[in-house]
């Protein structure tokens, strides 16, 4: 649409598209407005070149990536996704850190603590937890998540957790700020359609074998549904190396800032899963132009129930978070 296209103009195109068994998706900038069109590419489309001539509409222009919604050409300013208040996407650097997995009130809110007067911006935990075992600790499920969110409350941080399961939803949609897709569950469909027919924001985390086009196939799935509030994670992906957890793509970054409007964080806690490599490659993956990362904190490592060897002690994430600021300032972001 054009810049200074009115409300009217913008609901009329909507209308004209729907017509024309389209989807209308509305993305809102800054500046103008997108009306994105998403149809069924088994069939035969209606040409929609013809709306050019409409009042308001500044150009039709197709996008040939598979990954509609999600591509740069529909908002190249970049999206700016709010989470509980803090805003991902933009100048600021935002931190969510904590533990991996919520095991008590004393832990959770040792944590919160910790990671709060360190100046995180976001509290992470798993209230649910997928393992590769069936025998290791699986969370506390529904209390853990209880837990999370009243230790978010009292020290004034958002929280950010994983769900597992679409049943599960309405719990999480009342009790999260910020629901997250773990990297397991990266290609299941079903979880992501149901995610994108609500508005809380979801993490999106890359699968341990998912390659960059499928990761934004992935999130394509979350927007198509109606829900714009998606933010993209690195995690690490499965390679031949074994010296380390996983293998932290951190090529990922920048290519997926090229290639999406969706902020891109990383997470080098799972990416690396060894403790002495966290502080490091978080320092690189902000130099590397990602809008924030995720970290692992437990106030006593040693004892933690899941991810212990790959955990921060609340000193050495304050010390991370000191490194963290004028590498952030050196790339022209705050933290």
């Amino acid at each position: 649409m054009k810049a200074h296209a009115s409300e009217d103009q913008v609901q009329a195109v909507i209308g004209m598209v729907e017509a024309l068994d389209y989807r209308a998706h509305v993305i809102r900038g800054v500046e103008r407005t997108v009306v994105a069109c998403v149809g069924d590419e088994r069939g035969e489309q209606h040409s929609l070149a013809h709306l050019e001539e409409v009042a308001g509409v500044e150009r039709v222009m197709p996008v040939l990536k598979p990954y509609k919604l999600a591509s740069r050409e529909v908002r190249p300013e970049g999206s700016i996704i709010d989470v509980g208040g803090v805003k991902i996407g933009g100048r600021q650097v935002v931190v969510m850190a904590g533990p991996c997995a919520v095991e008590s009130a004393e832990q959770v809110d040792a944590a919160a603590d910790a990671v709060k007067r360190a100046g995180a911006h976001i509290l992470r935990g798993g209230a649910y937890k997928p393992r590769t075992s069936p025998y290791a600790f699986q969370g506390m499920e529904a209390a853990g998540l209880h837990l999370l969110e009243s230790a978010g409350k009292r020290v004034g941080l958002p929280i950010v957790t994983e769900i597992m399961d679409p049943h599960d939803i309405d719990l999480f949609v009342e009790h999260a700020d910020m629901l997250q897709v773990g990297a397991r569950n990266a290609q299941n469909f079903s979880l992501l359609r149901r995610l994108g027919r609500v508005r809380k924001p979801v993490l999106l985390k890359r699968g341990m074998s998912t390659k960059i086009d499928e990761f934004l196939m992935a999130a394509e799935y979350i927007l198509t549904e109606g829900n714009p509030n998606v933010v993209l994670c690195e995690r690490g992906i499965r390679t031949f190396e074994t010296a380390t957890r996983n293998t932290l793509d951190l090529n990922a970054v920048p290519l997926l800032k090229e290639m999406t409007h969706l902020p891109v964080i990383v997470d080098p806690s799972h990416g690396t899963g060894i403790r002495s490599l966290v502080t490091p490659m978080a320092l690189a993956a902000i130099a590397a132009g990602a809008d924030g990362v995720m970290i692992e904190v437990h106030p006593k490592p040693e004892v933690a129930l899941s991810d212990a060897p790959q955990q921060l002690a609340p000193d050495k994430f304050a010390a991370l978070m000191a490194a963290l600021r004028p590498v952030a300032e050196a790339v022209g972001r705050s933290l």
